[in-house]
């Protein structure tokens, strides 16, 4: 095996000397070896077990490793698929569809000039569900507006309920993370929420303009000990699928499918706030960015809670969204809200007849 490792040699008592194989087991735990490793690597391998998002680094954003079957013995037709693959990475919650036959895969030899097909190449396709993982949530969102005071906050209890101790400034929350010896979980230390969550989207729509909407997006850390490097939050939001500006975080639109609303994937600017630190001594780790949205009146309105998300999801995770009828309302008796710059211009047409009638 190259480029990565199976966790458990198995029993190989029936082998010795330079023909000891890698791994003797007929059903393998294999992990990714780390970037900084120098030997029994392969093309593509050793991402250190993180893969990036696509849209995001192209180049990280898939790993590979080589291996060979030996002793299949003589009753199994050569080149036969796996059974039963499974994505176990970063944990449970992974569902991976039955290994198909897909086009060969090709290489090439002689420097180029001779390309070298394989016997079988398969294809499955793996999917992460956080309903499946049944693993605690690890973000929730909360909203304002400008036309409103009142904030919507993170629904209590969002990932989990505080301790009974109501004093206490940090708080004890069960993690997902596993332990780098075992598959028990290790506790987070996060301050103490009434929501209880490691991290919090907040939506902030900011300003109405004629032409425009503009927006404030923060994430917070609420960890005591543990920066989140290389964090992307996801944001669908009817008014993503017209143009939209991005002032402090990089971003993209995504391609959408079954979906009217768009879809976008904010991440941090490297050297700059790509890396979401950890809360210290009340002081809150935070990134923000402004975001400037062009208004389409056939796609989203301010009435009826249009001015905010339908779903975020921080690094992969699905956050909990307030309920709706808990979203800031519009100022009673008002249906829709005007732009902001129509106060300013009755403003004008007041002081006009003022100067007219001296």
């Amino acid at each position: 095996m190259s480029g990565a490792i199976a966790t458990d040699r198995g029993n190989c008592s029936s082998y010795s000397g330079s023909q000891m194989p890698h791994s003797c087991k007929k059903d393998p735990t294999i992990v990714d070896l780390s970037l900084d490793v120098s030997q029994n690597r392969s093309e593509h391998c050793c991402r250190g077990g993180l893969l990036s998002a696509w849209s995001i680094d192209p180049f990280n954003a898939f790993s590979s490793f080589e291996l060979e079957v030996r002793n299949v013995g003589d009753n199994n037709p050569l080149g036969q698929a796996p059974n039963n693959l499974t994505l176990m990475a970063p944990g449970p919650g992974y569902t991976c569809s039955p290994l198909l036959d897909t086009d060969l895969s090709v290489s090439s030899d002689f420097g180029g000039l001779r390309q070298v097909p394989v016997l079988r190449t398969w294809k499955s396709t793996c999917a992460y569900s956080s309903f499946i993982a049944n693993t605690i949530p690890v973000c929730c969102v909360s909203l304002s507006s400008f036309y409103n005071p009142a904030i919507t906050s993170c629904r209590n209890c969002s990932c989990g309920c505080r301790e009974a101790d109501k004093s206490t400034a940090s708080c004890i929350r069960p993690s997902s993370l596993p332990r780098s010896n075992g598959d028990n979980t290790i506790d987070e230390i996060i301050e103490c929420t009434d929501h209880m969550c490691p991290v919090r989207v907040h939506w902030h729509f900011k300003n109405n303009y004629m032409n425009q909407w503009r927006v404030k997006l923060t994430v917070s850390n609420y960890n005591y000990n543990r920066n989140y490097s290389n964090w992307n939050v996801l944001v669908q939001h009817p008014g993503f699928t017209q143009k939209a500006r991005t002032y402090s975080f990089n971003s993209t639109r995504l391609p959408t499918l079954g979906l009217q609303d768009g879809v976008s994937l904010f991440w941090g600017i490297d050297y700059y706030n790509n890396e979401l630190v950890h809360s210290d001594k009340g002081v809150v780790g935070l990134v923000t960015t402004e975001i400037l949205l062009d208004k389409d009146p056939n796609s989203f309105t301010v009435s009826n809670g249009w001015a905010f998300p339908r779903r975020i999801y921080f690094n992969g995770e699905n956050c909990e969204m307030p309920l709706p009828d808990t979203f800031p309302m519009l100022p009673n008796g008002s249906s829709s809200l005007r732009a902001t710059y129509c106060g300013f211009s009755l403003l004008f047409i007041l002081l006009f007849l003022a100067l007219l009638l001296l």
